[in-house]
């Protein structure tokens, strides 16, 4: 299939062809849906944690005697209606980590760039360039292109310049082409190709 590149000004430049075996993947949402659960539970420290009862510091002495006092009866301080008491189901570390075999995740991630690209909520651009690594230059870029929303700017390499730029806007945020995943794709509302990022892609993902 064939795709419309842009330059930054939001002129039509050219026109690239595009490997359906990348860009042309029939749209699995529930594949989409799983890789996305194991994306963000993969990034789940789980490293949380309370003591319960018995892992309290202190002695289990009874506090007072029984009866006659006016007091509750208590058998030990370290329960968990006192101050510095343990925890009831007290957290614990965990492991929150889910596995997806790889072909599924190459499949998930290539079904939503190819949904992305049949919803034209992608574009290709023959280059994103910056001459002063200014906020100001790549909203510009951004308002030339009407993009009011969340937009991934996807680069063939790492690119100081483009961080640096976008380090404090909110909806707009780089990365690379062989770091791109699942997640970044649909959790941003638009995404940016540069052509160099789309001969990355189907030279990693092409069959």
């Amino acid at each position: 299939m064939k795709a419309k590149v842009f330059n930054m000004q939001n002129s039509e430049v050219g026109s690239i062809t595009l490997k359906d075996s990348v860009f042309g993947v029939e749209y699995n949402e529930p594949l989409i849906h799983e890789a996305v659960v194991a994306y963000n539970a993969n990034n789940r420290q789980g490293t949380k944690s309370a003591l319960t009862r018995s892992e309290v510091r202190g002695h289990a002495k009874k506090p007072w005697k029984q009866k006659h006092t006016g007091h509750a009866r208590q058998g030990s301080t370290k329960g968990p209606q006192f101050v510095g008491g343990g925890v009831v189901f007290a957290p614990k570390p965990r492991d929150f980590s889910k596995k997806l075999n790889k072909v599924a995740r190459r499949f998930a991630l290539l079904s939503a760039i190819s949904q992305k690209l049949a919803q034209k909520e992608l574009v290709i651009l023959d280059e994103f360039k910056l001459e002063n690594a200014k906020t100001k230059e790549v909203k510009a870029f951004l308002d030339a292109f009407g993009f009011k929303a969340s937009t991934l700017i996807v680069l063939d390499d790492k690119n100081e310049s483009a961080l640096k730029a976008t380090n404090n806007m909110q909806k707009t945020s780089v990365t690379t082409s062989d770091l791109l995943n699942v997640y970044d794709v649909v959790a941003n509302k638009q995404v940016v190709l540069t052509k160099s990022a789309v001969k990355k892609l189907e030279e990693a993902y092409a069959e």
